[in-house]
């Protein structure tokens, strides 16, 4: 591992808007995030597989009455959102490095109000895996609160299309579906909608300057 890797993996155990739990050991926070950690009583929003945190950085900049949770398991990259959101004082977003396979243990009934998937990894072998299998979705339901939103952002035609057949086979609710984000948002006048979309992660960047249509959907499961 190199030493820049080290030097973030320790930097993060320092940082107090980063959380590390131990697999199997007590996590006092899960229920208690609001309470213990924002000290607040505002929505909560997860964003799954957060990278650098570009989204759940720039999301809880916009919206300073939202809580904003990143979780991925790279520290190196949590490091940079963790590190900007300390330097620019923004005291609604936090990090949880973890596996989203454990996500469930994190959080209590109910305690989140909306989940991201923002450029998620479309596991073209391994439907399983995908954050918006029925594995996933089940996982989401132990913690999301009732009619709680999951938004999903993709270039991948193989994980949105995946994702809409889960959408009509589970029964979940459709609210937004966009085959292509940018050219449907050209047509409309939503300053809200334009501002979340205009946050780009460092790989929609990249998709993007190779052509790759961005694709999103938004929808409630129950």
């Amino acid at each position: 591992m190199g030493k820049d890797k080290l030097r973030k993996f320790a930097a993060i155990k320092t940082f107090d808007n980063v959380l590390e739990p131990v697999r199997g050991e007590s996590f006092p926070i899960k229920g208690n995030w609001r309470k213990d950690f924002f000290k607040n009583d505002n929505p909560i929003v997860v964003e799954l597989g957060c990278g650098k945190g570009e989204y759940s950085v720039g999301m809880g900049k916009m919206f300073p009455d939202v809580n904003y949770i990143g979780v991925d398991i790279k520290g190196n990259r949590i490091f940079i959102g963790a590190k900007q959101a300390i330097e620019e004082k923004i005291y609604n977003v936090g990090f949880l490095r973890t596996r989203i396979d454990f996500i469930e243990a994190y959080f209590g009934p109910e305690e989140v109000d909306e989940i991201w998937l923002t450029f998620s990894d479309p596991q073209p072998n391994k439907p399983r895996k995908r954050l918006s299998s029925p594995l996933f979705i089940h996982r989401y339901r132990n913690f999301l609160k009732k009619g709680g939103r999951v938004h999903v952002k993709t270039d991948s035609d193989l994980l949105f299309d995946y994702t809409l057949e889960q959408i009509e086979s589970e029964g979940y609710e459709p609210l937004d579906i966009r085959t292509d984000l940018y050219a449907t948002l050209a047509t409309e006048s939503d300053a809200e909608k334009s501002q979340i979309f205009s946050i780009q992660t460092y790989y929609e960047k990249l998709f993007s300057s190779k052509g790759h249509i961005i694709k999103y959907a938004c929808f409630k499961i129950h």
